[in-house]
């Protein structure tokens, strides 16, 4: 058994610690920040000390130079580098810049980052003057006639020649010149880490503000990246209670869904009944670019109690779910590349192979973004229906345009009857409104309330997961990920994770999706062509019911 001491003190250190775990932070990890473990919590840990402070911060890492700091290099002398390792050809030199160019970016301030990811986007953009030329050029250039004498093919081939010759030019100068920077520090020991740490700054400035430039530049960086991170560059690995405690301390740290609460819970979901799978690279070693919990158990479980609490698993051999409760990434830089997909098809594969009898892969799946939709719906209607109600006679068309009772009228009137003395409100949607965005929640407590919210947020659970989209596609992040990977909507559970996240975020509510290995395929290619969205009966069931401000019942069915 490896020593496990250096991970009971990550975990010891990272119990005390109270931060949001929606944001990751982004450190450069170079030197002996190598060492540095990072929380997905916002927190760095380094195994030498106790605990190194890190911004919490969905930008760059602000770092801001003390005055009497050696160790933070000059922007001029780090552009100079930059320049340096994008133009020198010298296979001797090449590595000492790479290195000194790595180096200085980790040790700029926050505004110096920005400024030099900005010149490196502009200053180092591809040549468009040269571009036009060669259009003109191709333009000018006469297509191959149809005639087929001996002197005419001749005339051809060297009318051929020009276009391949104008073609290869082309493609040359529509490569920016930060290509070469890229290309380089991907060959290198560490680059492919730097780049995504480099990237994770670039998303983190565009998140702020919008420059073409930087975009073109992030555009180019990601197609990189994905073609570097192809599958077959990537090694699937089952992570146990036997691994290295150093990649068991990356599992505690980037555990994003649900926070790893001490080391009995670690060795529980790596331990019977349990596996944890995790994409690894050789070019980023002893660190999953992401990673995958799983339970094996009889029926797909309805609840994320059923997966977390410390019941005794059952045998192993009674499996017929493996059920996917988990997913996290440890890379900010390498948003938008879809190495999930990758993974969860390959761990199918892999668990029906070595376990014949699971016949049913599923998830049990937050919902982070209902309860945001759900409750600028409330306060939206909220709003227009008082404007309406101060004037009727006067109401404008565009009110009445945007105007919807989201509830039935049970619905309202039993929110209204069992609320009146502890949550007063002049309409049910206002008493939903107060009671959702109440901070201690009182209403789990309450049978009555239970019982009053249950109808609505269901119902209006499956219309957020089903007819809410945003180009098309499923609004909801988590939603999107499993549909483009294939999956359907299965069930949605109530009360199923009554953790302060879950409330938030969805009311408690998660949802099961289904990942039927015969209609994988078939199910992402009709999301991804149409934005269709496949889903059970049971989720169809939820027939969606608007009520207009004129009392005009209309009823949309789910979808198909």
């Amino acid at each position: 058994m490896k020593n496990k001491k250096g991970l009971a003190i990550l975990m010891r250190t990272r119990m005390k610690t109270s931060t949001d775990p929606s944001r990751l932070p982004l450190l450069p990890l170079t030197g002996k920040v190598n060492q540095m473990l990072t929380d997905a919590k916002g927190n760095a840990f380094d195994t030498s000390v106790p605990q190194a402070a890190a911004e919490e911060a969905q930008g760059p890492t602000k770092l801001n130079p003390p005055a009497d700091s050696t160790s933070y290099r000059d922007f001029d002398a780090v552009r100079e580098s930059m320049h340096s390792a994008i133009s020198l050809n010298k296979a001797e030199v090449l590595d000492v810049v790479l290195d000194d160019f790595s180096e200085g970016y980790f040790s700029l301030s926050f505004e110096n980052r920005r400024k030099l990811l900005i010149t490196l986007a502009q200053v180092y953009d591809l040549n468009r003057a040269q571009v036009r030329d060669l259009i003109k050029q191709y333009l000018g250039l006469e297509l191959p006639g149809g005639n087929a004498s001996e002197s005419s093919t001749v005339d051809e081939e060297a009318m051929l020649s020009c276009f391949y010759r104008v073609e290869r030019n082309l493609r040359q100068v529509l490569k920016p010149a930060y290509e070469v920077l890229f290309e380089r520090l991907n060959n290198r020991p560490g680059g492919l880490k730097f780049l995504s740490i480099f990237r994770a700054d670039v998303l983190s400035i565009l998140a702020e503000e919008n420059i073409a430039s930087l975009r073109a530049l992030d555009s180019y960086l990601k197609e990189k990246l994905n073609t570097w991170l192809s599958p077959a560059a990537l090694e699937l690995h089952q992570i146990t209670w036997d691994d290295p405690a150093s990649l068991l301390e990356k599992i505690v740290a980037y555990e994003a869904v649900h926070p790893i609460s001490n080391l009995l819970d670690l060795k529980r979901r790596l331990g019977v009944g349990r596996r944890c799978f995790g994409y690894l690279h050789p070019a980023i070693r002893g660190e999953p670019l992401i990673f995958i919990e799983v339970a094996l158990l009889r029926n797909v479980a309805q609840t994320i109690q059923e997966v977390l609490w410390d019941t005794p698993p059952i045998p192993e051999s009674e499996a017929t779910c493996a059920l996917f409760y988990s997913i996290s990434s440890t890379q900010p830089g390498l948003a938008g590349i879809n190495l999930g997909k990758f993974l969860i098809k390959r761990v199918i594969k892999l668990v029906k192979r070595e376990m014949p009898h699971i016949s049913t892969f599923a998830t049990i799946s937050p919902i982070p973004g209902y309860m945001q939709w759900l409750l600028s719906k409330l306060a939206s209607q909220s709003i227009l229906a008082e404007v309406e109600n101060m004037s009727p006679s006067s109401s404008s068309g565009s009110v009445s345009t945007f105007r919807e009772n989201i509830l039935e009228p049970e619905e309202e009137k039993l929110l209204l009857s069992c609320s009146e003395e502890s949550f007063p409100g002049k309409s049910g949607m206002d008493v939903m409104l107060k009671l959702l965005t109440s901070t201690k929640f009182e209403w789990i407590s309450s049978p009555e309330l239970l019982s009053a919210l249950k109808p609505p947020l269901m119902r209006l659970c499956a219309r957020y997961l089903l007819e809410e989209k945003k180009r098309g596609k499923a609004l909801d992040s988590v939603a999107n990920f499993h549909l483009q990977n294939g999956a359907m909507i299965e069930r949605i559970n109530w009360m199923a994770d009554r953790s302060e996240k879950g409330l938030r975020q969805s009311g408690g509510i998660m949802v099961n999706y289904i990942y039927r290995v015969e209609r994988i395929d078939e199910c992402a290619h009709s999301y991804f062509s149409t934005g269709h969205i496949h889903a059970s009966n049971d989720i169809r069931r939820y027939t969606l019911v608007i009520y207009s401000h004129k009392d005009q019942k209309i009823t949309l069915p789910c979808s198909n």
